[in-house]
């Protein structure tokens, strides 16, 4: 009888795992780069780094009986912490839902959105483009529109909603960091594709549920536009980007440090990019971004007005499941500070993915 038993245990868990096969799947992906970065920082000094990061993505898919998918992934870093996690539903001709923390929500599809061998114009200095829509990254619901034909062109485009609008996540139930200025945000963006041609446009918004008397927050909207385009080898880009986080008061002073979305002003950036694929394997690039600090002071004699100027030459080789690329970037005023040293960086890294 205990034979019996067992055996019968052993099918039920066997049967347990067809069903559990033919419901979904799980996979396994990762990456490790090793980076050697050299050159001059902001305060003068010079610097040099050899540097590792490892990241692991657990992605586990599955299908409805009408056909729909789904997939929750996690991805983890060197020290076991998720730096993304999301869960999407792609309901057939209908699009993609998703939710998550960390997952970039619809504006990564959007910002510094020009041809690049390896790392965005903000790798060296944060600028202002690479923030664009950023607040609603996590705790944000999204929906993906499929491809749809427009006068000859592809269309499609991204909405998104966050109750807090404030890149908060939260896991197991919880709920995100509570602000008493911004609540919620909404933010859409619409992609085009005629031939060679593709450009993109992306605008966010979010409230300010505190405006009484003496308050300095207003509604915060964030916006970013690029074209690119291809001619064989060859592809060519530009992206204009515009962040008024609704922040007032007195402009900062010129020769000061200035973080975005703190100081008061806007900031506006421009990048032009060009991009050479010589061989399907090895590919360089030319970019150049100017990121402005706008005071938004009427006074003829004010000047408050400081822009930041990146430039970065790069080179990507690629084999297989193996990569090499490197950059060299220059950033005068960083920080928006017109008395800051120029950074230069340079920057080699060997990839390797499974």
């Amino acid at each position: 009888m205990t034979n019996l038993k067992k055996l019968g245990l052993s099918a039920l868990a066997g049967s347990l795992v067809a069903v559990s096969a033919q419901a979904g799947e799980m996979a396994v992906t990762g990456s490790a780069n090793v980076t050697y970065k050299t050159g001059k920082a902001a305060d003068g000094l010079t610097n040099k780094q050899i540097g590792s990061d490892k990241d692991v993505s657990f992605t586990g898919k599955g299908e409805l009986d009408n056909g729909w998918t789904f997939v929750v992934s996690t991805t983890t870093t060197d020290t076991m912490t998720v730096s993304s996690s999301y869960t999407s539903l792609t309901m057939g001709s209908l699009g993609t839902i998703s939710t998550g923390s960390d997952t970039g929500g619809a504006s990564y599809k959007y910002d510094e959105e020009v041809p690049q061998a390896y790392e965005q114009t903000s790798d060296s200095n944060q600028n202002s483009a690479n923030l664009v829509g950023n607040q609603m990254d996590s705790g944000s619901l999204v929906y993906n529109s499929p491809s749809f034909d427009f006068s000859g062109a592809t269309m499609s485009f991204d909405l998104e909603y966050s109750p807090n609008a404030s890149d908060s996540g939260a896991g197991d139930g919880g709920q995100g960091t509570y602000s008493e200025t911004f609540r919620d945000g909404t933010s859409l963006g619409v992609t085009m594709a005629y031939d060679a041609l593709k450009v993109g446009v992306y605008g966010s918004e979010r409230s300010n549920v505190s405006k009484v008397a003496g308050d300095s927050v207003r509604d915060a909207f964030e916006g970013v536009w690029y074209a690119n385009y291809s001619y064989g080898p060859v592809s060519f880009g530009y992206s204009e980007s515009y962040l008024d986080s609704g922040v007032t008061g007195a402009a900062e002073a010129v020769d000061a440090a200035k973080v975005v979305r703190t100081a008061a002003g806007i900031f506006e950036s421009d990048t032009m990019s060009i991009a050479y694929n010589i061989n399907e394997n090895l590919s360089v690039s030319l970019t150049e971004t100017e990121d402005t600090y706008d005071g938004q002071v009427d006074s003829a004699t004010a000047i408050a007005d400081v822009t930041k100027k990146t430039r970065a030459l790069q080179i990507a080789y690629s084999m297989g499941g193996m990569s090499f690329k490197a950059y060299q970037m220059q950033t005068k005023n960083p920080g928006y500070d017109n008395d800051a040293a120029a950074i230069d960086v340079t920057e080699i890294a060997l990839g390797l993915s499974f």
